[in-house]
């Protein structure tokens, strides 16, 4: 085994992340010397306005399936959440099924979502305890797991020592000295790994603009209990079906208040059940019953715990407001708390979502009047302790979209990291670690998004993204035109139809003026004898959509269908 102080003169240890920065999510990372590959994280991003239609987004490891010298040797899983762990049922048959190391929390939901695809061989999953000072060996590396606090149990960072020195990775962390459902990271651990040789520190840059110390959840359970205390009907509280410890906190609360727990959202129920079943959710019996036991208990003796803090038009929270629920409708007196902080993209969905509740007689608690909900990310203070335990001697932020990566890079000089030895690199960039200095190269590799989009895996490219933008935006117009094929004219008057762009019945003078430019178009091509349908097609698709713009200022997607008879 190579050691820092034993670092090989010649060999070059490249870092390669192909997702996670200039981003959330889509977190994955390699790290590679002489042809062997460690990869951290597998995970996917969720879809915004720009990818109408995807389901999900994930790494593009073309770079690992070009290359087939390329040895995978293992993958490391710092924790439970999917934008680490998604991708793995898409990527990991392409990765000739390497064997993967998580904690017990991590494999558990794994395999659970890979019950969703049978047609994919078992896996292999390695358990490692963050808080024994295990160490797991691949080829010239060396692991050794470490404990971190996040917002789920069982995070772990990894010490990485390689034949030109020690990476420690810490990735969405925090330090909290008080966590529900959780033991506080272990700084003596963190700082004897570190030891006096750490290379390089790879760290979250999520809350990054955030001062302060991130908030306990002990002060998050104080708040909570006191809307627990005086609530007069059913409690809902609505939170991320990942986050373990605010479902402890309120199962806890219910208990302490004389409530019973009724829990919707499967993705919520499966969590649930998995933690507990490894002890990390503690209940007594009978707390949580089912709707038809729920029916019967008077309402200030019920809390719901369910999805859709974000707005999902289709999680629990959401089909409530929209009497869509078999059981549940907003009553007056009732408590709406949101528990958990807004996903950039999703404000509008989530106050709509709030009004509607307050029309509906509810009582709303969100972050932003009560602290009731803390990030699983370090704000500045967590960060720069982080970088006082590790000190090292390169610094490199990860988990962010740039503009965090660049404030975490001051944040780091601020605290007496060289400028000179911080690294700022964008996904798919080269990161080169030889002869004790770290360098950004100019060297990149693939790292475009690759979508998912129903049982298709990378088959939606940038211009099937385009038409749906442009049908989302200016809707489609279609025109039908029926043509002798001995004459090249129309055989009757064309028909259009027009969805998302104009109402036709409201628009008659500009379908009028429509059908008369396709008309004189057919004329036109009849008399220059260009009657290929494919010539056809693109002139009306060119010369309609040109007039659509300038009449109106918007062009649909022109769809011509050309008919001989």
């Amino acid at each position: 085994m190579i050691t820092p102080k034993e670092k090989h003169p010649s060999s070059i240890v490249r870092i390669i992340p192909l997702g996670g920065l200039e981003e959330i999510g889509r977190n994955m990372t390699l790290i590679e010397y002489n042809n062997e590959v460690i990869i951290i994280d597998a995970g996917l991003q969720f879809p915004d306005e720009n990818t109408p239609g995807i389901d999900f987004i994930i790494p593009n490891i073309s770079y690992l399936t070009n290359h087939p010298e390329k040895k995978v040797l293992a993958l490391f899983i710092t924790h439970a959440h999917y934008d680490h762990i998604g991708a793995i049922p898409y990527l990991i048959a392409q990765l000739n099924y390497p064997p993967i190391y998580a904690t017990p929390l991590a494999k558990a939901i794994i395999l659970k979502r890979q019950e969703d695809f049978p047609y994919l061989k078992k896996l292999t999953i390695n358990t490692f305890n963050i808080d024994k000072n295990e160490t797991i060996f691949k080829g010239a590396f060396k692991i050794q797991p470490f404990h971190l606090n996040h917002n789920i149990p069982e995070t772990a960072g990894f010490a990485i020592t390689t034949p030109q020195g020690l990476i420690m990775y810490a990735t969405d962390y925090k330090f909290d000295f008080q966590p529900i459902a959780d033991k506080p990271a272990n700084l003596n651990q963190i700082a004897r790994l570190a030891g006096k040789d750490t290379e390089l520190l790879m760290s979250d840059s999520t809350n990054v603009e955030m001062p302060g110390h991130s908030i306990s959840e002990s002060a998050i359970m104080e708040n909570l209990d006191k809307i627990f205390a005086q609530a007069e009907g059913r409690i809902i509280l609505a939170t991320f079906s990942s986050l373990i410890s605010r479902l402890q906190q309120a199962i806890t609360l219910s208990e302490k208040y004389n409530r019973k727990v009724v829990v919707e959202g499967f993705s919520m129920k499966t969590n649930l059940n998995i933690a507990h079943k490894l002890g990390y959710l503690k209940t007594q019996k009978g707390t949580i019953i089912n709707w038809k036991e729920a029916e019967r208990i008077n309402p200030k003796n019920l809390t719901v715990l369910c999805t859709g803090a974000q707005g999902e038009s289709e999680a629990t929270l959401m089909k409530i407001v929209n009497r869509e629920h078999r059981y549940l409708t907003i009553k007056k007196n009732d408590s709406v708390i949101f528990s958990s902080s807004i996903v950039p993209g999703n404000e509008l969905a989530v106050q709509s979502l709030i009004d509607s509740l307050n029309k509906q007689g509810a009582n709303v608690y969100h972050y932003k009047i009560l602290d009731i909900h803390s990030s699983g990310h370090a704000y500045q203070e967590d960060l720069k302790m982080m970088i006082n335990l590790v000190k090292p001697r390169f610094f490199m932020p990860i988990h962010g979209h740039f503009s965090k990566l660049k404030e975490h890079c001051r944040l780091a000089e601020s605290v007496g990291v060289p400028s000179a030895n911080i690294v700022l690199a964008t996904n798919g960039q080269i990161v080169e670690m030889a002869q004790n200095n770290v360098t950004v190269t100019q060297k990149f590799v693939p790292a475009n998004y690759i979508m998912v989009d129903g049982l298709g895996v990378g088959d939606v490219q940038e211009i099937v993204l385009r038409d749906r933008q442009t049908l989302a935006q200016d809707g489609i117009f279609i025109i039908i035109a029926t043509i002798d094929k001995k004459t090249g004219l129309l055989y009757q008057e064309p028909e259009v139809i027009s969805r998302g762009f104009v109402y036709m019945k409201e628009s008659q003078e500009l379908i009028g003026e429509t059908k008369k430019k396709i008309r004189e178009i057919i004329q036109r091509l009849a008399k220059d004898g260009e009657t290929a349908d494919s010539y056809t097609r693109n002139i009306l698709r060119e010369e309609i959509g040109a007039s659509l713009l300038k009449k109106t200022q918007r062009r649909p997607m022109v769809l011509p269908i050309i008919i001989k008879v």
